[in-house]
């Protein structure tokens, strides 16, 4: 893989679009979650389908007010509700790392599938270094499953895309309190963390190594963007 181009401290939807272009374009966000970034790339000129393979969230989203330009639907990665050749670009925001390890190539198989010629995928991954994930992982450690996304990537990239580009950017989580944290983390419903595994004196030990002057809690994370651009004929 060729070496990151940084593109500075960013959102998910600021990075994509820093990285190509999106205005009139037909995207999918796939595990869209509850849709901020479809919204963000919706407003940024895209037209959004939002997938979310989690019933619970999809029905949240179905029954939330309508925004301009955003679709959502119920749907997995493996499956897209979409035409061969049909959609400008796939966008995975931190969504990979979701998909069953053994499901990860036909994931973006199926994206490959969904995009016209001249389309890109972009897969958005948090990066295992920083000082906010030592934070996450005593209570939900993802090193297997990002590490298993970079590799599918590694692996499928190449045959299903004729060019990749890869960048760099950075985040800073912000917590007013422990709280914060804990509400963050029990939060989701495609995670099934319980209370008792967050609320212990390691977590609170290691929360402690963001504490600012200013009394809230601030945190590194670094991110992954790979575009991958021009799909390979099947």
């Amino acid at each position: 893989m060729s070496e990151r181009t940084d593109l500075g401290e960013r959102s998910d939807a600021a990075a994509l679009t820093a990285a190509t272009a999106i205005a009139g374009l037909a995207l999918i966000d796939v595990g869209c979650g509850a849709g901020a970034n479809a919204r963000a790339l919706a407003e940024a000129g895209a037209t959004v389908l939002g997938v979310e393979p989690d019933p619970i969230q999809a029905a949240k989203n179905r029954d939330a007010a309508p925004t301009a330009g955003v679709t959502f639907v119920e749907a997995r990665a493996e499956g897209l509700p979409v035409a061969s050749a049909s959609i400008d670009g796939v966008v995975f925001f931190r969504s990979l790392h979701h998909v069953p390890v053994e499901a990860m190539d036909a994931a973006l198989a199926e994206a490959a599938r969904a995009l016209k010629p001249t389309g890109f995928l972009c897969v958005i991954e948090p990066g295992m270094t920083g000082n906010h994930f030592p934070v996450m992982r005593p209570f939900h450690d993802e090193t297997r499953v990002r590490t298993a996304a970079q590799a599918a990537l590694d692996r499928m990239g190449s045959r299903l895309f004729r060019e990749r580009r890869s960048f760099a950017f950075l985040q800073r989580p912000r917590y007013p309190g422990f709280d914060a944290l804990v509400a963050r983390a029990l939060g989701q419903t495609f995670n099934a963390i319980v209370r008792e595994r967050v609320e212990t004196d390691e977590v609170r030990g290691l929360f402690e190594a963001g504490r600012t002057e200013a009394g809230d809690y601030v945190f590194v994370q670094p991110m992954l963007l790979d575009l991958f651009c021009r799909p390979v004929a099947a």
